[in-house]
This record gives C-alpha cells, structure tokens and sequence, in this order.
C-alpha cells in the first residue's frame, strides 16, 4: 500500500518538472529566434521607424524589399547573387557528400590502420585561420586564371566542409549495429547491397544532417568570397554588402537584404527538420 501511495506525488513530481523544462526551452528558444524575428520585422518598416521606433506594431510596407532587389547601375544583381550561391552550394555540398561518405565507411565500418591519426589529420586542417591562408589561395587561384569563377569557390567549399563532414558521418556511420551488416553478409548480399539496403536506410538521417549544415556554411561564407570572387561570380553574401549604401542608416533596408539572404536556408532547413533532428539525436539512446 505504501509504494502505491508513493507512486502518485513522484509522478506528480515529475510531470511538473517536465512543464518547467518545456517552459525554460520554449524561452531560450524564443530569446535566440527574437532577433531573427526582429530582423525580419524591421524589413518591412521605413528606415524612420527602423531607426527610431522600436515597436512591434507599425504599418508595414514593401519599400526596402523593392529598393534592395531592384537593379541598379554598378551595383550585383540580386538574382545574379542567388543563382551563384545556389550553383555553388548545390554542387559543392554534393562533391563534400560524395567523398565523405566512402571515407567515413572507411573510418567506422571497416576501420583502417590508425584511424584515428586519420581523423586527427582532417580536423587539423581547421586549425589554421582562414585569413592565415588567404594570401597563398590567392596567388594559387590567379595562377590557375580562377578568380572570379564559381569552379574556385565549389573547390574552396567542398574542401572547407569535408572534414566537419567526414568527423559527423564518421559517428553515424558507427551507429550501424554490425549484427546487421554480419546478417546480410550470411544471407550472401554483396557488398553494394549491404550499402544501400542495410546500412544507407539507417546513416540517412545523419546524411541529411551534415547536408544541411555544409549548406548552411556555405551559403553564409563570406570572407573567401569576397576576397576571391570580388566580381563575376558574387554570392549572397556580397550581394548583402553591396545592397546597403555606405552614407547614412540604412537598417530597414539591410534588413531586408539579410531577410532575403537567409530565406532560403530557413526554408532548407524546415523541410529538412524531421531528418536533421533524427541525424542528430543518433548515438544518444543505446
């Protein structure tokens, strides 16, 4: 009788605790997405109220989103900027994929002699500061006649991205129960078959994951672009620079700019939610 009489208040207990924990994650979530919020709101007002009104209410208008996509002389072309981002990104994200997966199965599923050192050797590569190897990119692109070109950036990006790729698929890759892959290797399935119907199904949303944060990266680099790609094949990024004139306070309008720029990752993101979220959370539950 005593357990069962304990049983009610732990419960009890319990059920307010997770309510407190639902509570403080909805406010953290809110306190980082304000600003983003706030952003896109200040789009949608005139630099006046942008600048000197900071409330919520206002009547809102589509003058700065009109002002930073019109084409203006000497200035990148907004859809220039997008469609060069999205070449890049695209075809970058795909070449970081398709090396990083056959490496990570290399690293987890049938390890190789000091794998470790391996993977000691692609995370160091992100040690050196971007701006530390500026200058020799540069002269290796100018010799090479690629400045200017979105083949630079795809080669920069792809090799920015791969080790972050390589490290996450790696622990995905990991998770594989190898009771499974030892399964189909006695049912006699080749080593194709153990790939793509065995272990792909499983490592997919990991997959998705690291697709999604390679994008996310290299839709919002900016300082490779805007050293080596100074014209020809701008990216958002740049576009968002050049989108705001330098005399004067322009928030609303450079909020409408960095709206627009971060739309697409939003809306990539979104659709790729439930898959990210499962990529993630694998490996935390045994």
């Amino acid at each position: 009788m005593s357990s069962k009489g304990n049983t009610g208040p732990v419960v009890g207990q319990r059920t307010f605790g997770g309510y407190l924990l639902s509570l403080l994650a909805w406010l953290v979530g809110l306190l980082f997405f304000f600003p983003v919020f706030y952003m896109a709101l200040s789009g949608f007002k005139t630099e006046a109220d942008a600048n000197a009104d900071p409330s919520l209410i206002f009547d809102p208008t589509m003058e700065q989103f009109n002002k930073v996509t019109a084409d203006k002389p000497g200035l990148l072309d907004a859809a220039e900027a997008f469609a060069n981002s999205a070449w890049i990104v695209a075809i970058s994200t795909i070449l970081c994929m398709a090396l990083a997966i056959p490496a990570a199965y290399a690293l987890s599923i049938k390890p190789i002699g000091k794998w470790k050192d391996v993977l000691f050797f692609f995370i160091s590569t992100k040690f050196l500061p971007i701006v530390a190897a500026i200058l020799p990119l540069w002269l290796i692109a100018d010799y090479l006649d690629l400045r200017n070109t979105r083949l630079l950036l795809i080669i920069l990006y792809t090799a920015m991205n791969l080790p972050l790729a390589v490290w996450m698929l790696r622990s995905f890759f990991a998770e594989v129960p190898k009771e499974l892959i030892e399964a189909a290797q006695i049912d006699g399935a080749s080593l194709r078959s153990q790939i793509t119907s065995v272990i792909m199904p499983i490592v997919a949303p990991g997959i998705a994951a690291t697709a999604l944060l390679c994008v996310i990266f290299a839709w919002n680099e900016f300082y490779l672009a805007i050293q080596l790609n100074t014209s020809g094949a701008s990216t958002v990024p740049i576009w968002v620079n050049s989108a705001v004139e330098f005399q004067g306070q322009f928030l609303a309008q450079l909020s409408a700019a960095a709206t627009l720029a971060t739309l697409p990752v939003v809306i990539a993101g979104w659709l790729a939610q439930k898959r990210m979220i499962r990529g993630l959370a694998m490996g935390a539950i045994k």
